[in-house]
């Protein structure tokens, strides 16, 4: 059988462009392992791939979510895996793309065991973060899990609310639950990261967000309040439609919109480099150094080698 190929890296460093490159040379399709592309309206802060790119190479876990459907990295992974079985079922390579790092984790190790959702509970803090404010929860979780805190990707509601939930249910800190066992890559999956200095990383964020500005962000995130989405849901507290939203409610000027969105991604992209550096099975790619033609044949070479070991 095919090995399962993860293309990851931090955000704008070229994983979507590769992986498409790739998947038309060995005949693969297109996972999506990011925590946001799933939901539907959402496309330009998202970097979702074009219509074009689209109908070049099939995509799995591209807009199949409501933005107000909830999602977890348990609902991600049973998807992935089910899809995965399927695009083998038809002698086609997997291919995961995408920075989402609790995504990634749940590809290559089997998930704690957690309890399920406590639903008193989860309507109880929805009240609370609605009326008081996710803040209050989140100085709450600080209290209670700040190592659950360091790990999370920014203020992320329902991730806040799931941990405590579980916290009320067993007295025990959401962070305990996950496994302290060293993170090793399964046999049936071949992991390459992106890599680019960080000034050069940093270029690309600016001209992302650049871009994204002059597709329409402002726009997209306008039309997607005008038909009633509450701004507070977690989908639209991603990176781009936080600070849309804050410049359309005044509270941002134009180009303080911009620079903010800068500075999120460009931490946001920290954090992902952070988890990638603690995988030292990660087969790191110099992205800057090679055009994505040598990248693609360094990924063919290599899965050729492991193919031969194996």
């Amino acid at each position: 059988m095919k090995k399962r190929i993860i293309i990851a890296g931090p955000t704008a460093s070229g994983k979507s462009s590769l992986a498409i490159a790739l998947a038309q040379i060995v005949d693969g399709e297109i996972f999506s392992v990011d925590s946001r592309q799933c939901y539907k309206k959402i496309d330009i802060g998202t970097a979702k791939p074009n219509p074009e790119q689209l109908k070049q190479v099939p995509h799995h876990n591209i807009s199949i979510l409501d933005l107000n459907q909830p999602d977890s990295v348990s609902d991600f992974r049973t998807r992935a895996l089910k899809t995965a079985d399927e695009i083998e079922a038809r002698g086609k390579t997997v291919i995961f793309c995408g920075g989402s790092s609790l995504h990634l984790k749940s590809l290559i190790q089997p998930l704690d065991d957690l309890p399920s959702s406590n639903e008193e509970n989860i309507e109880h803090l929805n009240r609370k973060a609605e009326s008081e404010g996710v803040e209050v929860l989140y100085d709450k979780l600080k209290n209670v899990d700040p190592d659950y805190i360091k790990k999370m990707d920014g203020m992320n509601r329902q991730r806040i609310i799931r941990a405590l939930d579980v916290w009320m249910q067993t007295g025990k800190p959401f962070s305990s639950f996950h496994s302290n066992k060293e993170l090793t890559l399964p046999d049936s999956y071949h992991f390459f990261a992106l890599h680019h200095p960080r000034k050069v990383l940093h270029q690309r964020i600016e001209e992302r967000t650049d871009k994204m500005i002059e597709q329409g962000l402002v726009e997209e995130t306008k039309s997607i309040l005008e038909e009633g989405y509450n701004p507070d849901i977690q989908a639209l507290q991603t990176v781009g439609y936080k600070q849309a939203i804050q410049y359309l409610n005044d509270e941002l000027s134009h180009e303080q919109m911009i620079a903010d969105i800068k500075t999120a991604t460009r931490r946001y992209a920290k954090r992902q480099i952070t988890w990638l550096r603690k995988w030292t099975f990660s087969d790191t790619i110099n992205r800057h150094t090679k055009s994505q033609a040598e990248c693609v044949e360094y990924i063919q070479q290599r899965v050729a080698a492991e193919s031969q070991k194996g």
